[in-house]
C-alpha cells in the first residue's frame, strides 16, 4: 500500500525534422540535390512509425524532379546520445520527366538506416541512407538512393528507452 502510482506520463515520443538530401534518381546518371521533411512517432520502446517526404531536382536545366511520400515502421535503439535505426516504408513516387513532358506517380517501397544524435534534450541531428524500389515503374522498376543530413526538434514524451 505504500507504493506511489505515476502521476504524469506520456505514451510516446515524437520529433519533426528537415534535411538536405542528395539523391541518385536512377532514371539518369546524375546526383540531384533536394530536401527532406520527416516526422517520427515512437509509441513503444524501440518501435515507432515514420512519415517522410523527399524532393530532389536536376540542376542541369531539364526540369526533372523526383518526389516521394512515404510512411512505415522503424526500429531504433539508444546508446547514450546515439539513436541508430532501421526503417521499412511504403509510398508514392512522383517523377517529373525531363523537359516536363509528363508527371506520373508510381508505387514504391523503401528501406533505410541512419542515426540520430542527441545534441540537447530537444535538438537532434540525423544522417540517413535510403534505398527505394519503384515497383510500378516500367521495365523492371526504378531504384533511387537518397542520403539525408537533417536536424529535428524532439518532443520528449517520457518514454523510457
Amino acid at each position: 500500500m505504500a507504493q506511489a502510482i505515476p502521476t504524469a506520463s506520456r505514451a510516446a515520443d515524437a520529433q519533426i525534422g528537415i534535411g538536405y538530401a542528395m539523391g541518385k534518381p536512377d532514371y539518369v546518371q546524375q546526383t540531384f540535390p533536394g530536401l527532406t521533411a520527416y516526422a517520427d512517432f515512437d509509441f513503444r520502446p524501440h518501435l515507432g512509425i515514420e512519415a517522410e517526404f523527399h524532393s530532389i531536382s536536376s540542376t542541369s536545366g531539364d526540369q526533372m524532379r523526383e518526389q516521394t511520400y512515404e510512411i512505415g515502421g522503424r526500429y531504433f535503439r539508444t546508446y547514450g546520445p546515439l539513436v541508430p535505426y532501421a526503417k521499412g516504408m511504403v509510398g508514392i513516387g512522383n517523377l517529373r520527366y525531363p523537359q516536363g513532358l509528363a508527371i506520373l506517380n508510381y508505387t514504391m517501397f523503401a528501406g533505410g538506416a541512419g542515426v540520430d544524435v542527441k545534441l540537447t534534450a530537444r535538438l537532434r541531428v540525423r544522417a540517413e541512407y535510403e534505398f527505394q524500389k519503384w515497383t510500378s515503374f516500367p521495365n523492371g522498376g526504378l531504384n533511387p538512393q537518397i542520403v539525408t543530413l537533417g536536424v529535428a526538434y524532439h518532443f520528449d514524451g517520457g518514454l523510457r528507452r
